[in-house]
């Protein structure tokens, strides 16, 4: 009797909640995300010991990510009327600004929470493919509007309110993805109460 009781008792371990399982994964998946980024960053960069000139010359996808959003900055003033010239770092708005794009203005570490965030939570893979993709096009558009608005208005010695704009830029971002998770993650336990059988196949 009680041997058989003590094996019924070893058959109920306890389980980890949900919600702490999803926290688990996020911070493994942002962990594991950024510190990508700055692996790869450590290898693209001269003189650093992890550098690597093949992959600062033909994979250096965070150059690229700089150049795209330097070009389209100088672009959009160039339609609204405004002179610019560019090089590889920086943007300089004739009359105005210059601006210096340097890695911690791309959005690497918003992207890396938002995609943790996305790949964490549990839910449907076609949504969560749309979801993230909308939103990293949309954390881009704000660095856009962040860039074009620094290079016109921004006076560090005169408007000290905005002279921090890392700091703003993030906060406008995490509030504008706080509000998108919320209504994503609604939509998301919505679909798999309303589809048991497609959640257990995520799942698996």
């Amino acid at each position: 009797m009680s041997y058989e009781s003590n094996r019924g008792m070893k058959g109920n371990k306890p389980k980890l909640s949900p919600a702490l399982m999803f926290v688990i994964k996020f911070l493994c998946l942002f962990a594991f995300i950024y510190g990508f980024y700055v692996l790869y960053l450590a290898m693209i960069s001269p003189g650093g010991k992890l550098y690597s000139i093949f992959f600062d010359e033909h994979l250096n996808f965070i150059n690229w990510l700089r150049y795209v959003l330097i070009e389209s900055s100088a672009a959009i003033l160039n339609i609204l009327g405004y002179e610019t010239k560019t090089n590889g770092y920086q943007m300089l708005v004739v009359g105005h600004n210059v601006v210096h794009v340097g890695y911690d203005c791309l959005g690497f570490g918003v992207m890396s929470f938002f995609t943790a965030f996305v790949i964490g939570y549990p839910g449907v893979l076609k949504p969560k493919l749309y979801f993230w993709g909308i939103g990293m096009i949309v954390i881009q558009l704000l660095n856009l509007s962040r860039f074009v608005t620094l290079s016109i208005y921004w006076r560090p010695t005169k408007n000290v309110y905005i002279s921090d704009h890392h700091t703003i830029f993030n906060i406008i971002v995490y509030i504008v993805i706080a509000i998108s998770l919320y209504f994503y993650t609604r939509y998301q336990d919505k679909v798999i109460l309303q589809s048991p059988l497609s959640w257990v196949k995520n799942e698996n």
